[in-house]
Protein backbone atom coordinates (compact mmCIF):
# COMPACT_ATOMS: atom_id res chain seq x y z
CA UNK A 1 0.00 0.00 0.00
CA UNK A 2 1.49 3.54 -1.12
CA UNK A 3 1.76 5.75 1.71
CA UNK A 4 -0.49 8.32 1.21
CA UNK A 5 -0.40 12.21 1.71
CA UNK A 6 -2.13 15.88 0.87
CA UNK A 7 0.52 18.00 -1.17
CA UNK A 8 2.89 19.88 0.58
CA UNK A 9 2.60 23.34 1.46
CA UNK A 10 4.59 24.89 -1.37
CA UNK A 11 2.93 22.89 -4.09
CA UNK A 12 0.62 25.08 -6.59
CA UNK A 13 -2.39 22.72 -5.55
CA UNK A 14 -5.01 24.89 -7.44
CA UNK A 15 -2.58 24.44 -10.87
CA UNK A 16 -2.41 21.22 -10.20
CA UNK A 17 -6.02 20.60 -9.62
CA UNK A 18 -6.53 22.07 -12.62
CA UNK A 19 -4.47 20.69 -14.83
CA UNK A 20 -6.03 17.28 -13.87
CA UNK A 21 -8.85 18.34 -14.66
CA UNK A 22 -8.26 19.56 -17.84
CA UNK A 23 -6.58 16.36 -18.94
CA UNK A 24 -9.83 14.23 -17.88
CA UNK A 25 -11.96 16.49 -19.98
CA UNK A 26 -15.16 16.04 -21.54
CA UNK A 27 -15.05 16.59 -24.90
CA UNK A 28 -11.60 15.18 -25.79
CA UNK A 29 -9.22 17.36 -24.55
CA UNK A 30 -5.92 18.49 -26.47
CA UNK A 31 -3.95 16.24 -24.60
CA UNK A 32 -6.14 13.05 -25.92
CA UNK A 33 -7.71 10.39 -23.72
CA UNK A 34 -5.88 10.30 -20.41
CA UNK A 35 -6.57 7.03 -18.32
CA UNK A 36 -4.52 7.64 -15.29
CA UNK A 37 -2.49 10.77 -13.78
CA UNK A 38 -0.73 10.05 -10.51
CA UNK A 39 2.50 12.21 -8.66
CA UNK A 40 4.61 10.46 -5.93
CA UNK A 41 7.09 13.41 -3.78
CA UNK A 42 9.25 12.47 -0.94
CA UNK A 43 8.21 8.79 -1.53
CA UNK A 44 4.51 9.48 -0.86
CA UNK A 45 1.48 9.34 -3.53
CA UNK A 46 0.39 12.96 -3.32
CA UNK A 47 -2.22 13.23 -6.37
CA UNK A 48 -4.60 10.19 -8.04
CA UNK A 49 -6.70 10.45 -10.46
CA UNK A 50 -8.52 7.79 -13.23
CA UNK A 51 -10.38 8.08 -16.30
CA UNK A 52 -14.47 7.68 -15.20
CA UNK A 53 -14.80 3.96 -14.58
CA UNK A 54 -11.13 2.88 -14.00
CA UNK A 55 -9.57 2.92 -10.52
CA UNK A 56 -6.25 1.86 -8.84
CA UNK A 57 -6.42 -1.99 -9.19
CA UNK A 58 -6.31 -1.52 -13.39
CA UNK A 59 -4.01 -2.71 -15.12
CA UNK A 60 -2.42 -1.06 -18.65
CA UNK A 61 -0.30 -1.36 -21.10
CA UNK A 62 3.36 -0.13 -20.75
CA UNK A 63 3.74 0.51 -24.83
CA UNK A 64 7.26 1.38 -24.74
CA UNK A 65 7.64 2.10 -21.36
CA UNK A 66 8.88 -1.49 -21.12
CA UNK A 67 11.91 -1.01 -22.43
CA UNK A 68 12.92 0.44 -18.96
CA UNK A 69 12.33 -1.97 -17.43
CA UNK A 70 14.25 -3.96 -20.09
CA UNK A 71 17.21 -1.93 -18.40
CA UNK A 72 16.75 -2.62 -15.59
CA UNK A 73 16.72 -6.79 -15.63
CA UNK A 74 20.26 -6.14 -17.80
CA UNK A 75 21.51 -4.36 -14.93
CA UNK A 76 20.85 -7.25 -12.62
CA UNK A 77 22.64 -9.66 -14.93
CA UNK A 78 25.72 -7.11 -15.34
CA UNK A 79 26.02 -7.00 -11.52
CA UNK A 80 26.16 -10.94 -11.07
CA UNK A 81 28.56 -10.66 -13.77
CA UNK A 82 26.33 -12.87 -16.40
CA UNK A 83 26.88 -10.25 -18.98
CA UNK A 84 29.01 -8.07 -20.45
CA UNK A 85 28.69 -4.26 -21.59
CA UNK A 86 31.09 -4.16 -24.19
CA UNK A 87 32.12 -7.70 -25.52
CA UNK A 88 30.12 -8.15 -28.83
CA UNK A 89 26.52 -9.34 -27.80
CA UNK A 90 26.04 -12.85 -28.19
CA UNK A 91 23.36 -13.14 -30.78
CA UNK A 92 24.52 -16.55 -32.56
CA UNK A 93 23.29 -15.98 -35.83
CA UNK A 94 26.08 -12.86 -35.58
CA UNK A 95 28.69 -15.09 -35.33
CA UNK A 96 28.28 -17.94 -37.57
CA UNK A 97 30.25 -16.22 -40.46
CA UNK A 98 33.56 -14.42 -40.35
CA UNK A 99 32.90 -11.36 -41.98
CA UNK A 100 29.52 -10.43 -40.43
CA UNK A 101 29.51 -6.88 -39.68
CA UNK A 102 27.15 -7.15 -37.14
CA UNK A 103 29.38 -9.06 -34.77
CA UNK A 104 31.08 -6.22 -33.80
CA UNK A 105 27.58 -4.95 -32.27
CA UNK A 106 27.94 -4.62 -28.63
CA UNK A 107 25.45 -4.87 -25.40
CA UNK A 108 25.95 -1.16 -25.01
CA UNK A 109 25.64 -0.14 -28.80
CA UNK A 110 22.08 -2.10 -28.28
CA UNK A 111 20.98 -0.32 -25.19
CA UNK A 112 22.21 3.27 -25.89
CA UNK A 113 20.10 2.39 -29.56
CA UNK A 114 22.98 2.62 -31.75
CA UNK A 115 24.00 -0.82 -33.04
CA UNK A 116 23.26 0.37 -37.09
CA UNK A 117 20.61 -2.38 -37.73
CA UNK A 118 18.10 -1.53 -40.26
CA UNK A 119 14.98 -0.92 -38.52
CA UNK A 120 12.34 1.25 -39.48
CA UNK A 121 9.87 2.70 -36.94
CA UNK A 122 7.11 3.33 -38.07
CA UNK A 123 3.54 2.95 -36.56
CA UNK A 124 1.55 3.25 -39.75
CA UNK A 125 0.99 0.13 -42.01
CA UNK A 126 1.40 1.95 -44.94
CA UNK A 127 4.48 1.84 -46.87
CA UNK A 128 7.66 -0.15 -44.93
CA UNK A 129 7.06 -0.48 -40.98
CA UNK A 130 9.77 -3.38 -39.76
CA UNK A 131 8.16 -2.16 -36.09
CA UNK A 132 4.20 -3.29 -36.88
CA UNK A 133 5.50 -6.42 -38.83
CA UNK A 134 7.52 -7.43 -35.62
CA UNK A 135 4.48 -7.05 -33.33
CA UNK A 136 2.07 -7.74 -35.21
CA UNK A 137 2.89 -9.29 -38.46
CA UNK A 138 5.42 -12.15 -40.02
CA UNK A 139 7.54 -11.28 -36.93
CA UNK A 140 5.64 -12.30 -34.21
CA UNK A 141 5.99 -15.48 -33.58
CA UNK A 142 9.86 -14.60 -32.83
CA UNK A 143 10.41 -11.08 -32.46
CA UNK A 144 14.07 -10.99 -31.85
CA UNK A 145 14.87 -13.13 -34.70
CA UNK A 146 12.82 -10.96 -36.58
CA UNK A 147 14.91 -7.98 -35.82
CA UNK A 148 18.07 -9.99 -35.99
CA UNK A 149 17.69 -10.85 -39.44
CA UNK A 150 17.91 -6.75 -40.03
CA UNK A 151 21.42 -6.00 -42.40
CA UNK A 152 23.71 -3.33 -41.06
CA UNK A 153 22.85 0.24 -41.96
CA UNK A 154 25.66 2.32 -40.24
CA UNK A 155 28.93 0.98 -38.28
CA UNK A 156 27.83 0.20 -34.88
CA UNK A 157 28.61 3.21 -32.09
CA UNK A 158 27.97 6.08 -34.88
CA UNK A 159 24.48 6.61 -35.54
CA UNK A 160 21.10 6.43 -33.43
CA UNK A 161 18.24 5.18 -34.22
CA UNK A 162 15.01 4.07 -32.07
CA UNK A 163 14.44 0.20 -32.89
CA UNK A 164 11.90 -1.74 -30.92
CA UNK A 165 13.45 -4.45 -32.30
CA UNK A 166 16.67 -3.78 -30.82
CA UNK A 167 14.80 -4.11 -27.20
CA UNK A 168 13.52 -7.29 -28.60
CA UNK A 169 17.17 -8.52 -29.57
CA UNK A 170 18.28 -7.41 -25.78
CA UNK A 171 15.08 -9.06 -24.07
CA UNK A 172 16.56 -12.93 -26.15
CA UNK A 173 19.98 -12.02 -25.03
CA UNK A 174 18.55 -11.70 -21.68
CA UNK A 175 16.79 -15.00 -21.88
CA UNK A 176 19.50 -16.88 -22.63
CA UNK A 177 21.31 -15.27 -20.36
CA UNK A 178 18.96 -16.10 -17.50
CA UNK A 179 18.02 -19.93 -18.89
CA UNK A 180 14.85 -21.60 -18.15
CA UNK A 181 12.86 -20.02 -21.42
CA UNK A 182 9.79 -18.00 -20.29
CA UNK A 183 8.94 -19.69 -16.94
CA UNK A 184 12.80 -18.31 -16.06
CA UNK A 185 13.01 -15.24 -17.44
CA UNK A 186 9.26 -14.63 -15.84
CA UNK A 187 10.67 -16.31 -12.08
CA UNK A 188 14.47 -13.76 -12.98
CA UNK A 189 11.61 -10.84 -13.35
CA UNK A 190 9.51 -11.42 -9.92
CA UNK A 191 11.88 -12.80 -7.72
CA UNK A 192 14.70 -10.18 -8.55
CA UNK A 193 12.74 -6.73 -9.14
CA UNK A 194 8.60 -6.94 -9.05
CA UNK A 195 8.95 -8.86 -5.41
CA UNK A 196 11.07 -7.00 -3.78
CA UNK A 197 9.39 -3.55 -5.13
CA UNK A 198 6.06 -4.68 -3.92
CA UNK A 199 4.97 -4.77 -7.84
CA UNK A 200 1.97 -7.28 -7.82
CA UNK A 201 0.39 -6.38 -10.95
CA UNK A 202 3.41 -6.88 -13.51
CA UNK A 203 1.90 -9.06 -16.45
CA UNK A 204 4.86 -8.82 -19.19
CA UNK A 205 3.72 -10.20 -22.63
CA UNK A 206 5.74 -13.20 -23.94
CA UNK A 207 5.44 -14.38 -27.76
CA UNK A 208 5.60 -18.06 -29.00
CA UNK A 209 9.34 -18.46 -28.93
CA UNK A 210 9.63 -17.19 -25.20
CA UNK A 211 11.16 -13.50 -25.51
CA UNK A 212 9.91 -11.21 -23.43
CA UNK A 213 8.04 -8.75 -25.89
CA UNK A 214 10.03 -5.57 -23.94
CA UNK A 215 9.83 -3.07 -27.00
CA UNK A 216 5.71 -2.78 -26.00
CA UNK A 217 4.25 -5.18 -23.87
CA UNK A 218 3.91 -5.00 -19.81
CA UNK A 219 0.94 -4.37 -18.12
CA UNK A 220 0.67 -3.26 -14.54
CA UNK A 221 -1.30 -0.48 -12.70
CA UNK A 222 -0.18 2.98 -12.87
CA UNK A 223 0.76 2.79 -8.92
CA UNK A 224 3.01 -0.53 -9.60
CA UNK A 225 4.69 1.79 -12.91
CA UNK A 226 5.42 4.23 -10.13
CA UNK A 227 6.96 1.95 -7.93
CA UNK A 228 9.52 1.20 -10.47
CA UNK A 229 9.53 4.88 -11.07
CA UNK A 230 10.78 5.10 -7.55
CA UNK A 231 13.37 2.26 -7.70
CA UNK A 232 15.41 4.41 -10.46
CA UNK A 233 15.06 8.06 -8.51
CA UNK A 234 16.63 6.38 -5.19
CA UNK A 235 19.16 5.28 -7.15
CA UNK A 236 18.56 1.51 -7.96
CA UNK A 237 17.89 1.31 -3.85
CA UNK A 238 14.77 0.13 -2.39
CA UNK A 239 14.32 1.03 1.46
CA UNK A 240 17.49 0.99 1.97
CA UNK A 241 18.36 -1.94 0.45
CA UNK A 242 20.52 -1.74 -2.99
CA UNK A 243 18.39 -3.71 -6.07
CA UNK A 244 20.19 -2.27 -9.06
CA UNK A 245 24.12 -2.31 -9.37
CA UNK A 246 25.78 1.00 -8.23
CA UNK A 247 25.97 3.39 -11.14
CA UNK A 248 23.43 1.38 -13.27
CA UNK A 249 20.82 4.31 -13.08
CA UNK A 250 23.60 6.65 -14.27
CA UNK A 251 24.29 4.92 -17.20
CA UNK A 252 20.62 5.32 -17.92
CA UNK A 253 20.47 8.29 -17.64
CA UNK A 254 23.77 8.94 -19.22
CA UNK A 255 23.81 10.77 -22.65
CA UNK A 256 24.16 8.82 -25.78
CA UNK A 257 26.42 11.08 -28.06
CA UNK A 258 24.65 10.48 -31.48
CA UNK A 259 21.29 10.86 -30.31
CA UNK A 260 22.22 14.58 -29.81
CA UNK A 261 21.41 14.18 -25.97
CA UNK A 262 18.40 13.17 -25.50
CA UNK A 263 18.36 9.10 -25.38
CA UNK A 264 20.19 7.43 -22.79
CA UNK A 265 20.37 3.40 -22.19
CA UNK A 266 16.48 2.36 -22.92
CA UNK A 267 15.62 6.10 -21.02
CA UNK A 268 14.97 9.42 -22.36
CA UNK A 269 16.29 12.73 -21.18
CA UNK A 270 15.55 15.94 -21.00
CA UNK A 271 17.34 18.66 -22.88
CA UNK A 272 16.74 21.77 -20.33
CA UNK A 273 19.60 20.26 -17.80
CA UNK A 274 17.02 19.65 -15.32
CA UNK A 275 18.31 16.40 -15.13
CA UNK A 276 14.75 14.76 -15.63
CA UNK A 277 14.52 11.57 -17.52
CA UNK A 278 11.65 9.37 -18.52
CA UNK A 279 10.08 6.04 -20.10
CA UNK A 280 8.01 6.87 -22.72
CA UNK A 281 5.24 4.98 -24.22
CA UNK A 282 3.50 4.59 -27.95
CA UNK A 283 0.36 6.85 -27.54
CA UNK A 284 1.03 8.91 -24.37
CA UNK A 285 2.65 6.84 -21.75
CA UNK A 286 5.05 8.72 -19.53
CA UNK A 287 6.78 7.83 -16.31
CA UNK A 288 8.74 11.00 -15.55
CA UNK A 289 11.27 10.87 -12.99
CA UNK A 290 12.66 14.65 -11.49
CA UNK A 291 15.58 13.97 -8.58
CA UNK A 292 15.57 17.67 -8.17
CA UNK A 293 11.96 17.64 -6.74
CA UNK A 294 12.32 14.44 -5.37
CA UNK A 295 9.22 13.22 -7.72
CA UNK A 296 7.71 10.89 -10.12
CA UNK A 297 4.76 11.42 -12.20
CA UNK A 298 2.73 8.43 -14.30
CA UNK A 299 0.64 9.26 -17.00
CA UNK A 300 -1.72 6.79 -19.03
CA UNK A 301 -3.63 7.45 -21.75
CA UNK A 302 -4.58 7.31 -25.18
CA UNK A 303 -2.87 10.33 -27.33
CA UNK A 304 -2.72 11.16 -31.17
CA UNK A 305 0.88 12.30 -31.73
CA UNK A 306 -0.86 15.25 -32.25
CA UNK A 307 -2.16 15.16 -29.15
CA UNK A 308 1.28 13.99 -27.61
CA UNK A 309 2.70 17.76 -27.99
CA UNK A 310 0.18 18.61 -25.67
CA UNK A 311 0.69 15.96 -23.22
CA UNK A 312 4.15 16.76 -23.01
CA UNK A 313 3.05 20.30 -22.38
CA UNK A 314 0.87 19.26 -19.45
CA UNK A 315 3.67 17.54 -18.00
CA UNK A 316 6.01 19.57 -17.84
CA UNK A 317 3.13 22.39 -16.35
CA UNK A 318 2.27 19.34 -13.30
CA UNK A 319 6.26 18.90 -12.58
CA UNK A 320 5.96 22.99 -12.42
CA UNK A 321 3.45 22.43 -9.80
CA UNK A 322 6.06 21.03 -7.33
CA UNK A 323 9.03 23.50 -5.88
CA UNK A 324 12.69 21.74 -6.02
CA UNK A 325 13.87 20.29 -2.96
CA UNK A 326 17.29 20.76 -3.56
CA UNK A 327 19.71 22.48 -5.80
CA UNK A 328 20.14 21.86 -9.20
CA UNK A 329 23.31 19.42 -9.97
Amino acid sequence: MWPEAEPGPDVDAAALVALGDAAFASPRPETGRTLALLAVQRGQLVYERYEAGRSAGDRFRSWSMAKSILHALVGLQVGDGKLDLLAPAPVPRWHTAADDPRAAISLEHLLRMVDGLDFVEIYEETGRSDVVDMLFGPGRADVAAFAEDRPLLHRPGTWWSYSSGTSNIVSAILGRSIGGGEEGLRRFMRERLFAPLGINSAAPRFDPAGTFIASSFCFATARDFARFGLLYLRDGRWEGRRLLPEGWVDHARTATGPSAGYYGAHWWLALDGSGIFSANGFRGQYLVIDPIRDLVVVRLGASTPEERVHVIRMLRDLVRCFPPLREQE
